[in-house]
């Protein structure tokens, strides 16, 4: 290997450690409430680059927030989008595990005023929610009133409903399931 390739590798390894460490800076102060507060210099100082840097990577705040959220959504769509479920317990499991690990970003995401960026990236998320209703429960979905049991399936899995049960009611992650599962079992009815 020349010297000249090697500088070029480790130029873009260097370049995807200071993307990476903008875009954790980004999620962290996203999941901590403070992202209309936070200015470009806080976000890059806590990356441990310039503004101007973090500025030549994105291009702006928004596009630093969106670029986040997608790479978050993206490991959602991962997790989630893999192979359906067998039954409706088990895609309850597949959503609570999401939502203990992801439940307050979730949140926080929809209580983010603005339009832009942040309009965008609510909308994406709601759209990936929509499609795991689809993929999890695309048996259960087919035949009469479909589009009604769909979207009551995707109001008991949204995660302001989780939010009601596991902080509001104070149900703990067995009952949160079990109560979600009743639910659905009884709007969806036996898998064809």
């Amino acid at each position: 290997m020349s010297p000249r390739t090697y500088e070029k590798a480790a130029r873009a390894v260097g370049e995807e450690r200071t993307r990476t460490a903008l875009l954790d800076a980004a999620e962290r102060a996203f999941l901590a409430g403070r992202w209309s507060a936070a200015s470009l210099t806080a976000l890059a100082h806590e990356a441990g680059v310039t503004k101007q840097t973090l500025l030549r990577h994105f291009g702006s705040k928004d596009g630093l927030l969106e670029r986040a959220v997608q790479r978050a959504l993206d490991r959602t769509a991962r997790q989630r989008l893999g192979p359906p479920p067998p039954d409706v317990a088990a895609a309850v499991d597949d959503l609570l595990d999401h939502y203990a690990r992801d439940g307050e970003r979730a949140l926080a995401l929809e209580a983010l005023e603005g339009t832009g960026a942040v309009a965008v990236v609510r909308d994406r998320a709601r759209a990936l929610h929509h499609a795991w209703v689809d993929h999890a429960f695309a048996p259960w979905l087919a035949g009469p009133e479909r589009e009604r049991r769909r979207a009551a399936t995707i109001a008991l899995c949204d995660v302001r409903a989780w939010a009601v049960l596991s902080r509001d009611l104070g149900l703990g992650r067995d009952e949160v399931h079990a109560t979600l599962t009743l639910a659905l079992d009884r709007l969806l009815g036996p898998a064809p």
